[in-house]
């Protein structure tokens, strides 16, 4: 019987065992990544957030020296460039965490 394109049974094994653990690396990256509590900061400390690498906010800490109801301008710039921090922390950790297992899945699909 002719053997076809080098699939034979020990190949596609191997490769299924590859993916597996790949699966299964993604996972445990994935579920570290929601447990990674990432903080950043804006104004000196003055406004801070906090959330996971998955990016879903925990909370938002303000001090009431920033509380200035003629500048409200400014308490909202401030939070925004707070999150937008946090975003930035959280994409280079979610980065270092899955960059490697996804440039591995490039050769098995």
């Amino acid at each position: 019987m002719p053997k076809f394109g080098g699939f034979g049974g020990g190949n596609m094994q191997q490769l299924m065992k590859q993916a597996q653990k790949m699966q299964e690396d993604m996972q445990k990256a994935q579920e570290e990544l929601e447990d990674t509590e990432i903080a950043a900061e804006s104004g000196g400390g003055l406004v801070e957030v906090t959330m996971t690498g998955k990016k879903r906010l925990l909370s938002v800490k303000i001090k009431p020296e920033v509380v200035d109801p003629n500048d409200v301008e400014m308490l909202e710039d401030l939070i925004i460039a707070a999150v937008n921090d946090a975003y930035k922390l959280a994409d280079e950790e979610a980065e270092r965490l899955m960059g490697p297992l996804a440039g591995g899945m490039g050769g098995l699909f």
